[in-house]
């Protein structure tokens, strides 16, 4: 929700939720396997996403095939309850029919998380709520009666957790990890990556060695192991590569890179960014072709995509997703998704069945 787009509009809000329903629905149709929600408060432009799970249950009901899922529930407990988190879960696993994706994290920045947590003054401290936490999701929906919990940050007497998630054991556990020893932790408990801090295809080094190397040997928190890595990049395809630079240049990257470091301030800024309201200058062309030319984008043709795509794949990344640039229109969004439908998923992915499908019918 960038302030060029809420001036102009007084309905830009509503516009831009309902058309990002719009977007998952076409994606839907259009053959991707998943699409993320995340969970953001305070973050004024950069994400206004704050009830994501009232979103998550409109999805449920609006797609048929996709997975969709949390990206993030925060479920720190001066954020969100876990028990309520727990019920949450099991209730869109059943309004999915099976198809919800349980992912977890600890907040975009000190802007967000000191909002809920005023009195810590350690960022670090919310791994530590995290760790005491995340273990307990999997006894909530497996349990009976769950034998409860008491804890340094929170606590709770036996208590039957309902409902209990849909069909077989419970839905696939991920965690946002930005740093290589989140990776290998999350790999320890056997939950899957979501690797939203990765930028390019190089970064996929560390992020494979440090996870596939560690998952070998996890003990799973939950009732299986996720051996899964998820990266994003920003996506835009059109019929011509012209026009599809033509597009990116003019999609507001910039201003989506500055919101970003102006929030995560838990991210190492990297130099050359400035500090807000200062913001980086806008693209042209010529960057667009180096940002494609050093894999910090997909952008092109099908078939170049389809190329940038298969980059990824042979990286190691077991699901990529694409993050479609906020200042492009609504027209272009639709026809980058169509297109990336029609032309690059058949040529990457032929597997009918989603691979934390295959991870949980195994569960034992």
């Amino acid at each position: 929700m960038p302030k060029s787009r809420s001036q102009a509009d007084p309905e830009a809000e509503h516009k831009a939720l309902m058309e990002e329903t719009e977007y998952v629905v076409q994606a839907d149709r259009s053959g991707f396997k998943y699409a993320w929600v995340t969970e953001h408060h305070f973050l004024e432009e950069y994400s206004h996403l704050s009830a994501n799970d009232v979103y998550l249950g409109y999805l449920a009901h609006a797609t048929e095939r996709l997975h969709i899922g949390s990206g993030i529930f925060n479920p720190l407990p001066q954020v969100n309850h876990p028990v309520k988190v727990a019920e949450r879960v099991a209730m869109l696993d059943h309004l999915s029919a099976g198809r919800f994706e349980f992912g977890t994290g600890r907040g975009a920045g000190s802007h967000e998380i000191l909002g809920f947590l005023p009195g810590i003054e350690d960022m670090n401290e919310t791994k530590q709520i995290w760790e005491e936490t995340i273990a307990e999701f999997p006894k909530m929906w497996l349990q009976d009666t769950y034998e409860g919990f008491s804890g340094t940050y929170w606590s709770l007497p036996p208590r039957k957790i309902l409902p209990k998630p849909y069909g077989h054991s419970h839905p696939a556990m991920w965690y946002a990890a930005g740093s290589p020893s989140s990776y290998a932790m999350a790999a320890r408990k056997g939950l899957g990556v979501l690797g939203f801090s990765v930028q390019k295809v190089s970064d996929m080094e560390w992020v494979v060695d440090s996870y596939k190397t560690a998952v070998r040997d996890a003990e799973p928190v939950g009732a299986y192991v996720n051996d899964n890595v998820m990266v994003t990049s920003t996506a835009i395809c059109a019929e011509t590569s012209e026009k599809a630079r033509r597009i990116a240049a003019s999609g507001g990257l910039n201003y989506l890179q500055s919101l970003l470091f102006r929030y995560h301030d838990t991210f190492p800024r990297p130099e050359g960014i400035p500090a807000w309201p200062q913001l980086l200058p806008e693209y042209t062309e010529e960057i667009i072709d180096l940002m494609i030319s050093e894999e910090l984008m997909i952008c092109g043709d099908p078939d170049e995509v389809t190329a940038q795509c298969k980059r990824w794949d042979a990286a190691g990344a077991d699901q990529l997703v694409f993050g479609l640039p906020i200042g492009i229109s609504y027209e272009d969004t639709m026809n980058t998704v169509e297109l990336i439908g029609e032309h690059v998923i058949p040529e990457i992915d032929t597997d009918p069945v989603h691979r934390t499908t295959r991870l949980r019918a195994a569960a034992g």
